[in-house]
């Protein structure tokens, strides 16, 4: 699972190990051809300065999958998931000073002060912490974070400081991880880690998401160890004793890059003698198992198969479930199972009953500049029957058909529903203590095929929709369009 892998390029050096690959790049450098037709050493590029806020980004953030090229680059995206994703970590070490300056930019140490006047909350938003003698010591106060405290533990106890979910403050950060969420189909959150020099934060341990390490400020030693859970469904810690040795150690710095898979034990430190280390954890994926989908798609087949078979109508025998399970109960269920399979075969609309909205009413808002009143209040011209219309935020809408969820409905007909997350919140994003609800609409069957209609065009006319009358058609895009779904064209 976590075999070797070679990669050749012309401005890549390739270190490959038995488990992982080692990439590091380096930045395009004039070579002048010496006398003998040799080329000499390398002349220093000039350091290109990036503006904390409002200036380029090295990264493509044209699009999601714009940005992910960027983000791994030199490595291709069709190599990472064939060779990496869920397998094995990949570790590219860049020489390139505009990205480790941008990098920087995302979060520093000094930014601690601003945010701690915006009110913080010990447990919620900052966690004080340092591994001692394997084990985690969360040094918390109660209430309220105060700088001056938060430095002085910093300085002088030196513990890690942990901020939560930093996008909720950092444009930037917001902007990326938006970005990601349209990528991957799944919520992407981030946790900043603070270590002070000759200090280490959090034992060995594994988590449960798919793991991205940027490296933001200083330098930090990681020791990354085989699983001993692959793609392990929790989070969980490691004694020292049951991990053995590291399969893989190596020291971050600004710039670069490091990517395990859930599961992968690992700690990391920062060098004696050094300044300060900043990175950011971005992970994406947890609970996003084929295993999760089975579970949320299952009800729905269940549900529409009773609706047909009288055989699953059928109630259970008496006393079932005051005795142990019965073999005859046991065989019973399973060709229950093998008629759910043939029938899924020819199934064309699962019924998705939480992954999608979940997905929809928690992850980011669309990434913009201003108030966000484009979200929120629609504009431009009103659609009519003569008008031609197309979906606005593609990224950010779901559609899925499910049962009615109206419980003055008895009869629990399907209903198309349509999730967005236009009116997210990004201050409650990833914060599972937080409310928050879902936006969006519902309709008829009857209106799918003109809604995919919709979901499948550039543009599309009204009055071509799929419904039987123009009325329908109307009312259709009225409320797309309320709902800020739609634009005239």
């Amino acid at each position: 699972m976590w075999g070797g892998a070679q990669l050749t390029g012309a401005q890549a050096r390739v270190f490959a190990f038995p488990h992982c690959l080692f990439l590091k790049t380096t930045m395009p450098k004039k070579v002048k051809p010496a006398g003998d037709g040799k080329e000499e050493g390398p002349v220093p590029c000039k350091q290109v300065k990036v503006e904390a806020a409002g200036g380029p980004s090295p990264l493509n953030l044209d699009s999601p999958s714009g940005l992910f090229e960027s983000l791994i680059s030199p490595i291709k995206t069709e190599t990472f998931f064939k060779e990496f994703w869920e397998q094995k970590p990949l570790l590219i070490q860049r020489d390139d000073p505009m990205l480790a300056t941008y990098y920087q930019s995302l979060f520093r140490l000094s930014d601690l002060k601003s945010l701690c006047s915006r009110g913080m909350y010990y447990g919620r938003d900052v966690n004080v912490c340092r591994c001692v003698n394997g084990k985690k010591k969360v040094l918390n106060k109660d209430g309220k974070v105060h700088f001056l405290q938060l430095r002085k533990d910093f300085d002088q106890k030196r513990a890690t400081i942990q901020f939560h979910q930093p996008q909720r403050f950092k444009d930037e950060l917001w902007r990326i991880q938006e970005k990601l969420e349209c990528y991957f189909g799944s919520l992407v959150g981030s946790n900043v880690y603070i270590t002070p020099a000759g200090s280490q934060g959090l034992p060995p341990h594994y988590d449960d998401v798919e793991v991205f390490i940027l490296q933001l400020e200083g330098e930090k030693h990681w020791r990354l160890y085989h699983p001993t859970v692959p793609l392990a469904r929790e989070y969980s810690l490691e004694a020292e004793d049951r991990i053995g040795r590291p399969a893989h150690e190596f020291t971050l710095k600004p710039g670069d890059l490091l990517y395990f898979p859930r599961g992968t034990i690992h700690q990391a430190d920062t060098p004696s003698g050094l300044a300060h280390s900043t990175h950011v954890t971005i992970s994406t994926y947890q609970s996003s198992s084929w295993g999760d989908f089975l579970l949320d798609t299952i009800s729905g087949l269940v549900f529409d198969t009773a609706k047909a078979d009288v055989e699953l109508r059928a109630g259970i025998p008496r006393q079932l479930l005051l005795v142990e399970t019965t073999a005859v109960a046991t065989r019973k269920l399973s060709g229950f199972l093998r008629m759910l399979a043939d029938r899924l075969e020819g199934t064309k609309e699962l019924l998705s009953a939480d992954m999608k909205k979940d997905f929809a009413m928690n992850r980011l808002p669309p990434y913009y500049l201003g108030d966000g009143a484009e979200l929120s209040t629609p504009g431009g011209q009103l659609p009519g029957l003569e008008s031609t219309v197309r979906l606005q935020f593609r990224d950010h809408v779901v559609l899925t058909v499910g049962p009615d969820q109206d419980p003055s409905d008895e009869t629990r007909e399907k209903m198309v529903y349509i999730y967005h997350s236009l009116k997210n919140r990004r201050e409650t994003h990833m914060m599972g203590n937080e409310e928050t609800e879902s936006h969006g609409l519902r309709f008829p069957l009857s209106h799918i095929d003109a809604l995919k209609q919709i979901w499948n065009s550039s543009a599309i006319s009204v009055k071509d929709l799929k419904l039987t009358t123009d009325e329908e058609k109307q009312s259709l895009v009225l409320s797309l369009w309320t709902e800020c779904l739609i634009q005239v064209v």
